[in-house]
């Protein structure tokens, strides 16, 4: 009357192997589940209970055991239900125990028997298809998520009913297929639809070519949020172990609309009251905050200074290190965060500062607003980009940079940069780390002594140093050029000049 069937628990956008033992003896009836269960699986005895007299089988009136092992790491979620459903059944003799012991079964059960779609399955698929012996049985609702693995064998069941027929060769379940993928890189957004701002656009154009990150600073109504949000239209599309890696998340996260696939870059957008633990992630069971739900595509923070400090400061480790680590006293979780990061701002609380015409704001409280924003965290932002105030001229303009004259120049930066950095783990001129910049970036005699004049004339780090020539580097690709020059140099300088004008 024992039985043990495989299945797997989360941490993170990792699993660890879960065994589901089942033990039904002489006793007094109870219904037992250990192995540091929470709340959703320890209610899956009433929905087992339930699902199992439903689908017209007999449920024991004697002592069961449900033990998931490791017992010291912390079991979540509904996926459990179906192994633990199917483990009873085995033990009264309905199933036989040699169908269970090559599969892993994961789903939730209703009161009916039907099954349901669980969060965070594709993680756990994964990990099933790196074991070729073992099969795997998922709900019906979960297979556009299961579509996007290649490897092993998937079925797709409805119902405990079929699954037990299924065990037993009574019946048939449908395979998984693996339709190809086709990202979606059409937008109904366009870079034409914000009139002016040439310049502005080139500076996202390099942030999109070489992944630097970008603030905008100008008054109202000058389009920062606008150029912000068409900056997802100049980003190429996912590939497919993109699209995998950023459903994984979504799948823990519980943000798949439907269980549907992400095949566009993700762009979001939250609000200032955000709290620190709402951008990094956190809870008694850590789930992914904006900055991992953000990965491989754009974070934008609109109006940056009236998000709080500490929420601000918390996004310094993410924008080096492309991940964050999430610590409580049982466990430590890790999520990837290697994200785009957009924000905007004015340049003062009224928002006009430096036309004095406009501008009723103090110098004083001009300081304290711009002292949100501390230097180590503008340090971590590439471009500096000022929005002006479009003219009559702009508005009347026959012909503005659309988004698809930006992409074709991100393109050629990117084709080169793959070239360059195709054997090592570097995807982008950005990611380049400070021991390698003299491999990367070869410089002209002359550009080499305006970068060291404009050092030693500045009060900027030795960070934003290097930041300067990842820049150029990436100024550098978008005109094929092999050799960063003076050019090139001069535009990424002028890429940090609001050091001097906002924060002097």
């Amino acid at each position: 009357m024992f039985c043990k069937l495989n299945s797997y628990s989360l941490n993170g956008v990792n699993t660890i192997h879960v065994d589901v033992e089942v033990d039904i003896c002489d006793g007094l009836p109870g219904f037992e589940i250990v192995g540091l269960p929470d709340s959703a699986v320890r209610e899956s005895r009433e929905r087992v209970k339930s699902a199992i007299k439903n689908s017209g089988f007999k449920f024991p009136m004697r002592k069961i055991t449900i033990n998931l092992a490791p017992a010291d790491v912390k079991k979540e979620g509904s996926l459990y239900d179906l192994p633990i459903a199917l483990g009873i059944l085995c033990c009264m003799g309905e199933i036989p125990i040699s169908a269970l012991q090559n599969s892993v079964y994961i789903g939730e059960l209703a009161l009916n028997g039907n099954l349901r779609g669980v969060r965070g399955l594709l993680p756990i698929l994964c990990s099933v298809s790196e074991n070729p012996e073992l099969n795997c049985i998922v709900p019906y609702d979960n297979s556009q998520e299961a579509s996007l693995i290649q490897k092993g064998t998937l079925f797709l069941a409805h119902s405990l009913q079929e699954v037990v027929a299924f065990t037993k060769n009574e019946q048939a379940l449908s395979k998984c297929s693996n339709p190809p993928l086709t990202a979606d890189d059409i937008y109904d957004i366009d870079f034409a639809d914000v009139k002016g701002q040439e310049s502005v656009k080139r500076g996202l154009m390099i942030c999109a070519a070489g992944y630097h990150n970008a603030l905008l600073i100008g008054p109202p109504g000058s389009g920062k949020t606008m150029l912000a949000n068409r900056l997802i239209s100049i980003l190429p599309p996912l590939t497919d172990d993109e699209c995998i890696e950023i459903t994984k998340i979504y799948s823990i996260a519980n943000k798949l609309s439907n269980y549907a696939i992400i095949q566009a870059r993700p762009f979001r957008t939250p609000h200032h009251t955000i709290s620190p633990l709402g951008l990094t992630g956190g809870g008694l069971h850590p789930k992914p905050g904006e900055i991992s739900l953000s990965h491989l595509g754009v974070l934008f923070l609109d109006e940056l200074l009236e998000f709080n400090k500490g929420a601000l400061e918390v996004l310094r480790q993410p924008l080096e290190e492309h991940r964050v680590t999430i610590a409580r006293a049982n466990s430590a979780v890790t999520y990837p965060s290697n994200f785009l990061f957009i924000a905007s701002t004015n340049p003062c609380p009224c928002g006009y500062y430096p036309n004095t015409k406009k501008c009723s704001c103090s110098i004083n409280s001009i300081k304290k607003y711009l002292s949100k924003l501390s230097g180590p965290l503008l340090d971590r932002i590439d471009v500096h980009l000022e929005t002006q105030s479009p003219t009559i001229n702009d508005l009347n303009a026959t012909h503005t940079l659309s988004s698809k004259e930006l992409y074709n120049k991100v393109k050629i930066a990117l084709s080169i940069q793959e070239e360059r950095f195709k054997d090592t783990d570097i995807l982008y001129n950005s990611q380049i780390p400070a021991s390698k910049l003299s491999k990367y970036c070869s410089l002209t005699h002359d550009a080499h002594d305006l970068l060291n004049s404009w050092f030693e004339n500045s009060s900027s780090s030795v960070r934003a140093y290097d930041k300067i020539l990842r820049l150029a580097l990436t100024v550098a690709d978008l005109t094929e050029s092999s050799q960063i020059d003076i050019p090139h140099i001069s535009e990424a300088i002028q890429y940090r000049l609001l050091d001097r004008k906002f924060w002097a």
